[in-house]
Order: C-alpha cells, then sequence, then structure tokens
C-alpha cells in the first residue's frame, strides 16, 4: 500500500542542464521500482519541479570508490554517465559533507571517473572530471555495423545519408560536424537519429560547428531527454571526435547554449585519456510529497 511521503531534495545545473538530487547515501528514499516512474512524474516541467534528470547518491558498491553516481534521465530510463550531472553530483557530496576529500573517486555506470575539485572556503568552485578513455569501436557504442570503427561515415537516417562520427565516453554519442548549424531542426532530426535502429541503446546526438582547431559550438539532442542546454559528455565526445579526425587540437572551449566548458585530451603512452573541466551551481533546496 503506497503512502504520501515528504522528502528533501535539491536542484541542481551545470551550464542550465538541470537536474534534482536525492541523497540515498544513508537510506533509499525511493524503491527501486518506483524509481523511472516518480523520476518521470517529476521531471515533467510545468507539472512537478521539472529537470532534466534525477541524480542519486548513493554508497559505492566497489572497495575503490568513494560514492557511487547514478542518473536517470526524464522519461525515466537509467544512464551510465552525464558530465553535467557529476559535476552537481560531486559540488552536493563534497558540500553536505557526504564525502569530504577535494579528490574522489566516483562509480558510475560508466566507469569509475576521478575528480578534482577547486574548493573556496567549503564551496566547491569548479570541477575537474577525467572522463577515461573515449573508444571508437562499433561494438562498444553500441552499434550495429559491419566496421569496427565508424569514422566520418554515412549512416542512412530517414532514408538520407548523414556523414557522422560515433564515439563511447561511458555512454553513446553520435557526433555531426556541420558548418550550418543554425538550421539545424533539432527537435526534428534529433529523435530520428537517436532512434535509428543501428543503436540498440539509442544515441546522444550532437551538431558541432568548428570555430577553429581550440573552440568549437554544439547543439545536443540528448537520449531519453530531448534538446539541452548543455552536455558534458557530449563535449568530450565532440573533442575526441575532431582530434581523432585531425579537425582539432588537445585543448577546446566548447560553447554551449548553456555555457562554456572546457575540453583537454591527454595522450599518455600511446592511450588518450580526456579531461572535462566546468563548474555546477546549487539552484535550490526543498521538500517533495511523492506517494511511495
Amino acid at each position: 500500500m503506497s503512502e504520501r511521503t515528504l522528502i528533501t531534495f535539491s536542484k541542481m545545473q551545470g551550464l542550465g542542464n538541470d537536474y534534482i538530487v536525492f541523497n540515498e547515501s544513508e537510506k533509499i528514499l525511493i524503491p527501486e521500482d518506483k524509481k523511472p516512474e516518480i523520476v518521470e512524474e517529476i521531471c515533467r516541467r510545468g507539472f512537478s519541479v521539472g529537470a532534466d534528470g534525477v541524480i542519486f547518491v548513493t554508497p559505492p558498491s566497489i572497495e575503490d570508490a568513494d560514492i557511487r553516481f547514478r542518473i536517470f534521465n526524464s522519461d525515466g530510463s537509467e544512464a551510465e554517465m552525464c558530465g553535467n550531472g557529476i559535476r552537481c553530483f560531486v559540488k552536493y557530496v563534497y558540500e553536505n559533507e557526504i564525502v569530504t576529500n577535494d579528490e574522489m573517486i566516483v562509480e558510475t555506470l560508466g566507469g569509475i571517473k576521478e575528480v578534482d575539485l577547486d574548493v573556496e572556503g567549503g564551496e566547491v568552485m569548479a570541477s575537474s572530471v577525467d572522463m577515461g578513455v573515449p573508444s571508437f569501436k562499433t561494438s562498444d557504442i553500441p552499434m550495429i555495423s559491419d566496421k569496427d570503427e565508424f569514422l566520418d561515415s554515412d549512416l542512412i537516417v530517414d532514408g538520407k545519408p548523414i556523414k557522422m562520427t560515433l564515439v563511447n565516453v561511458g555512454n553513446p554519442h553520435a557526433v555531426i560536424f556541420t558548418e550550418n548549424i543554425e538550421n539545424i531542426d533539432l527537435n526534428e532530426i534529433g529523435p530520428m537519429i537517436e532512434t535509428q535502429q543501428s543503436f540498440p541503446q539509442k544515441t546522444n546526438v550532437h551538431f558541432v560547428n568548428i570555430i577553429n582547431r581550440n573552440e568549437i559550438e554544439m547543439i545536443t539532442w540528448e537520449r531519453g531527454a530531448g534538446f539541452t542546454l548543455a552536455c558534458g559528455t557530449g563535449a568530450t565526445a565532440c573533442v575526441s571526435a575532431g582530434f581523432k579526425l585531425g579537425k582539432l587540437d588537445e585543448e577546446v572551449e566548447v560553447h554551449l547554449p548553456g555555457g562554456e566548458l572546457l575540453i583537454i585530451v591527454f595522450e599518455m603512452d600511446e592511450e588518450v585519456r580526456v579531461f572535462m573541466e566546468g563548474e555546477a551551481v546549487l539552484v535550490f533546496d526543498g521538500v517533495m510529497e511523492l506517494e511511495i
């Protein structure tokens, strides 16, 4: 039998990508079987708090991690990782004294992420996230294809070829470089690519205009959420793809509708690792009544 329960939460945003954060580090607030339904309900703008997704702070399930990051899209589906979300997450975790290290090891569905926090007077001003090693293998995206890597290649979408590069940075991304970003009808083409049959787990979609080798602008159709003002894993994916194709240098400023991120590529021992730097903001704390 369900009952009405008051639950505290925080509303946070990273470059306009906004999230509701629940602290489940000590006890479960929302039962596992009800999480998708409740997430979808509370993310509906105009009907509830509204957000691009919901973040849960949970205990780590592996010994080496300090804390575990879980994120659900606004449609109730659980995602592997989120760049803007994890910056909100570590700010929340540090400032609420759940983990008090200014260097954190965070467990995610997309793998372990190491995060360095820039702290001033007990407040997290910004953070740098080791986003790991990008994979271009179609088996890792995952993508149904006879190609080992899908680089600057045509994919048929709605009967038309679209040249794109596929990369996984903890979650899947389709990167399309274009000189006419302002002419893209993202609401039409975004969901077509997201749900294209080649992607059994769907994909995030990004259109990118290269300003110069150290600066790009991008727009995003996020898997399970739609248009978003920013996407941290997307910025990481776009710079990784541009670097792989020889279009971009190691340090790139990414302009998103919600603001800027710095993405840095390091080549170490024939391995490429990508780091993301940016800020996150607490919007407000609140209490909501849920039927659980």
